[in-house]
């Protein structure tokens, strides 16, 4: 971090498409809420929201304060960067019930003639299903991670405005397919028992364990493109680097192991047999349950 203070001249960056983008679905969201309480008399708890706007301030704080330019300067920067976008803000942007606060927020017309015959159309709803099973989200963010930290591709990616644009992307939208299975946010429709979540996370671990390892012990600089850099000598980069792999492993280790702790109290608190009503939901939702 000392590094990160001395060698850089960090800068506020404010694209004015991405900052509306996030203004607007915040005033969805907030307008969703108002909604749902005033037509359906429901109490959302305070914590999903705090956790939906936290997650939504992460995003655009990772896309637009110095750490988006500090990113091309210390590997340490586009690690935090890294988890803000891909574990961090898509996990609590999930806790913050988006999809029924969003669609609340839209007008009523728009959700009973457009978005509700579509959403529930046969191809799109069996879309929805594939790409949220748990091994193909395990898969895809798996193949996420492991892609954009290929040297090659890495440095390709830091040079060029596109990529990098798309790299921050998918950092998103994978993390979004990983948390969920975990967090099974509504109109989710559990199909598979939750036991095995323990073992996905843990699964989850693996890669970046073995990233994060290689990029804390390994001898040489794996990311050359930060050699490049003015001031730059191997001896700075390599602790750059070496702090980047041990911030990544204790992240992704206490970020994993909370909701697998959390998911193992409610399995040994939960009655051997559950009964589930979809009343309760049907009355909280203008359109049906049955999206995905």
């Amino acid at each position: 971090m000392l590094l990160m203070h001395h060698h850089a001249s960090p800068s506020w960056l404010v694209p004015i498409p991405l900052t509306l983008l996030t203004l607007a679905i915040a005033i969805l969201y907030l307008r969703g809420w108002h909604q749902l309480v005033r037509d359906f008399s429901s109490t959302i708890p305070l914590w999903r929201a705090a956790c939906f706007l936290t997650g939504l301030a992460l995003i655009w704080l990772a896309l637009c304060s110095p750490l988006a330019s500090l990113d091309h300067q210390f590997l340490t920067a586009h690690m935090i960067q890294h988890l803000l976008l891909m574990t961090v803000a898509p996990a609590l942007i999930l806790l913050g019930d988006p999809v029924r606060l969003l669609v609340h927020g839209l007008p009523q017309q728009f959700v009973e003639g457009i978005l509700d015959p579509a959403l529930r159309w046969p191809p799109l709803q069996q879309l929805g299903k594939f790409l949220t099973n748990p091994i193909l989200c395990w898969l895809i963010a798996t193949a996420t991670l492991i892609t954009w930290h290929v040297p090659a591709i890495f440095g390709i990616a830091i040079q060029s405005a596109a990529l990098h644009l798309i790299e921050h992307s998918t950092f998103v939208l994978a993390g979004f397919l990983f948390w969920w299975p975990v967090i099974q946010p509504w109109p989710s429709v559990s199909i598979w028992p939750r036991w095995p979540i323990l073992l996905y996370l843990f699964l989850a671990t693996i890669p970046c364990d073995i990233l994060s390892a290689y990029l804390t012990f390994c001898d040489t600089v794996v990311y050359t493109s930060y050699l490049r850099l003015p001031q730059a000598s191997e001896l700075s980069v390599l602790r750059d680097q070496e702090l980047a792999g041990s911030l990544m492993w204790t992240c992704v280790t206490i970020l994993y192991l909370v909701p697998a702790a959390i998911l193992t109290v409610r399995l040994l608190e939960r009655p051997s047999k559950e009964l589930h009503s979809p009343v309760a939901a049907l009355k909280l939702s203008r359109i049906g349950s049955d999206w995905f």
